[in-house]
């Protein structure tokens, strides 16, 4: 049960950061909060070791470097950097971070140009009577964090954590 709960945290968390995103344009802190902190237990109920948890920290500590590189050249906002970063904490210092960066470029890149093409032809599909979030039509920037859940809801299950607490979870 335990172990199902915390299998649940990090694709809940990004669904919720991808819809505020959707719809407001902003991810509220604690969702990346919550995903920091809750990490330590579930690692811990994982079998984690103190120096694999330090070594995920590390991870996400290299990834928040590269973000802040981005939201300091107003390439990133504050809010996606964030998310990227807590999230990172859970892939850790493990080939899985690596998939699940790749991916949530990729699902960038097609949230991008989806939204590009969406707001290009914006007054055809509100004539069409579509209602469709702001962020989607006038906003000046993507709502990124609809990627970054992307991309972490098809690279999870890759991760060392999330093996672990299946193998808890269904020990047969």
């Amino acid at each position: 049960m335990i172990a199902n709960i915390c299998l649940m945290i990090v694709p809940l968390a990004l669904a919720i950061a991808a819809v505020s995103d959707l719809f407001t344009m902003k991810i509220p802190n604690w969702i990346s909060l919550a995903l920091l902190v809750l990490f330590v237990p579930a690692a811990l109920f994982a079998g984690f070791g103190w120096a694999q948890i330090g070594f995920s920290f590390l991870a996400a500590l290299a990834v928040f470097g590269v973000c802040f590189a981005l939201f300091a050249a107003n390439v990133m906002g504050g809010g996606d950097a964030k998310l990227l970063t807590a999230s990172a904490v859970w892939f850790g210092y493990d080939p899985s971070l690596v998939s699940f960066l790749v991916t949530v470029s990729f699902a960038g890149g097609l949230v991008t140009v989806l939204v590009l093409v969406i707001r290009a032809k914006a007054d055809m599909v509100l004539a069409m009577g579509l209602a469709l979030p702001h962020s989607l039509v006038t906003a000046k920037k993507v709502p990124y964090a609809i990627a970054i859940a992307a991309g972490g809801f098809l690279t999870f299950s890759s991760t060392p954590i999330s093996q672990a607490l299946i193998a808890l979870a269904h020990p047969f």
